[in-house]
This record gives C-alpha cells, sequence and structure tokens, in this order.
C-alpha cells in the first residue's frame, strides 16, 4: 500500500484537488460580496486591497487536502483490498507525477505573488449566499447581488 500511496493516490489527490472544486458566492460582515472556492472549506477567495489579490486561508487548504487524501485512498485501498490487485505501470506513474508537478508549480507561481494574503485561519463570519461546482479553468459568473437584497436598488 505504501507504494500505490506515492505512485497513485498523492498524484490523484494533487490532480483532483487542483482541478475540482466547489466556488462560494459569500457575504463576510463588514465587507463586499467575494467568491471562494474551496471543497469542502472555501480556503482562497477575492482579496480586497487590490484587484489581482487572494485571501489563502492555510488551515482550510490543509483540512481540504487532507479530505482529498483520504477520499483517493479509501478509493484505492478499496479497490486493492476488494475487487483487483492494482499494478501501477512506470509509465501511468510517470504521468500522473508530470501532471501533479505541473499544477504544483503552477499553484506555487501563484501563491509566490506578495499581493495575496495568507491566513492561518478566516479571520470573519460569513453568510453564504450561492454555491456550484466547478473545474479550475471555467469562469464563474458572479451572482446577482441585488438577488439577495433587494432593498439596495441599482442606480
Amino acid at each position: 500500500m505504501k507504494q500505490l500511496t506515492w505512485k497513485l493516490i498523492l498524484p490523484l489527490t494533487v490532480i483532483s484537488f487542483g482541478t475540482i472544486t466547489k466556488w462560494w458566492y459569500t457575504l463576510p460582515v463588514d465587507a463586499p460580496d467575494t467568491l471562494y472556492s474551496g471543497f469542502p472549506f472555501p480556503f482562497a477567495g477575492d482579496g480586497w486591497h487590490t484587484s489581482m489579490s487572494l485571501q489563502i486561508f492555510v488551515l482550510e487548504l490543509i483540512v481540504d487536502f487532507l479530505i482529498y487524501f483520504l477520499l483517493w485512498f479509501v478509493i484505492v485501498f478499496s479497490i486493492n483490498k476488494y475487487l483487483t490487485k492494482i499494478k501501477t505501470y512506470k509509465i501511468v506513474t510517470i504521468g500522473l507525477w508530470t501532471i501533479s508537478g505541473i499544477i504544483i508549480l503552477g499553484a506555487s507561481y501563484i501563491a509566490s505573488f506578495p499581493e495575496h494574503i495568507f491566513y492561518f485561519k478566516r479571520p470573519y463570519e460569513m453568510e453564504i449566499m450561492e454555491t456550484g461546482y466547478k473545474f479550475t479553468w471555467q469562469k464563474t459568473e458572479r451572482p446577482d447581488y441585488y438577488k439577495y437584497h433587494p432593498k439596495h436598488t441599482k442606480e
């Protein structure tokens, strides 16, 4: 199982973590409406101090990654134990690690921008208005603010 963890589970975790996510349209306390992403907990959102910044919550990020890892571990362990023994071929392992490496390098590059703000844990409460699932490369249309607050009218 140790070999499967390194050759199959860890790269599948990185690939799924880097490609499939959930978006959250929220109203944080004393802040503008914001889009966050992360599954099952939102760990990254728009920064408020400049347009190209992000707020990244490290604890939520780690918990999300561990949940993805445990999900893949249970799936691979169950298949390996109860259905059929999984054989990892070198070409599959190299392909998975190549894709994982590209995702890790891309995420590291984006995280290295100096305008991002890192918090250990989200320091404020928020009201969740709408959620949905997406692939990372898909653009999320921002829901209409006035749908949730009709008393504020467009002028």
